[in-house]
């Protein structure tokens, strides 16, 4: 059987204590969140997944994602999801000025707090009540300290993950995808997929599955949203 580290060991949650890697709770909830979208197709089809399962996620979207797919965009919203900033242009922080990287940011948040505007001034698909809550995920999860220190400054709370499903990792099969999930997460656990092209085999395969499997077990399925972020139980 092909082994994967999907848990975030311990000792780096202590060593970056100011990232948020889990919820501190003891009551059977899960935390999905989604990177890389909206994309066409793909989107959709996890709406829906999750629509079947009475189940909410936050979905940290690509900047230049939302401007070419903006009805798409709109949907996720509409289905009363969190929001996440992903960076406009999807940018590794390890090799990026630090400058260009808060700019580039910056941009999609911009985007997000404009469309959320509109929203709410038309009062159309149940906007977010919390949409000026600026939650961020470093692409690839690498961003470097001074990066993360203005983005803390200028109100992000940068949110990592305690399990992570290697949905895009083509060499990991569908069932170890699986199994590395529900070995792993527990009460209060931050999960990652993705909802692009290139997770898409193994996400239609795991994301019902862990769905169910979950739900058997009485968990809910709850947004990042006003919750007292705690930075690692």
């Amino acid at each position: 059987m092909q082994i994967i580290p999907a848990k975030t060991p311990e000792f780096v949650k202590t060593i970056f204590s100011n990232f948020v890697w889990n919820i501190n709770t003891k009551n059977k909830e899960l935390y999905l969140t989604f990177d890389d979208g909206p994309t066409p197709e793909i989107t959709e089809w996890v709406l829906q997944t999750l629509k079947n399962y009475n189940a909410k996620a936050t979905f940290f979207c690509i900047g230049s994602n939302i401007e070419k797919h903006p009805e798409l965009f709109q949907n996720i919203i509409s289905e009363s999801h969190s929001i996440g900033n992903h960076t406009y242009n999807h940018l590794k922080g390890w090799k990026h000025t630090t400058k260009n990287y808060i700019e580039d940011t910056e941009k999609t948040q911009r985007l997000l707090n404009s469309t959320f505007q509109k929203l709410n001034s038309k009062k159309e698909n149940a906007p977010i009540d919390n949409w000026d809550l600026k939650l961020f995920r470093p692409p690839y999860g690498k961003l470097k300290t001074k990066q993360s220190k203005q983005l803390q400054e200028l109100g992000y709370k940068i949110i990592m993950w305690d399990v992570l499903s290697y949905d895009w990792d083509a060499s990991v099969s569908e069932e170890t995808c699986f199994n590395g999930i529900t070995s792993s997460a527990k009460e209060g656990s931050i999960i990652v997929f993705h909802d692009s092209v290139k997770a898409s085999r193994n996400l239609k395969y795991v994301l019902p599955r862990v769905l169910e499997y979950y739900s058997e077990r009485n968990y809910v399925f709850k947004c990042l949203d006003t919750l007292p972020f705690e930075k690692h139980a």
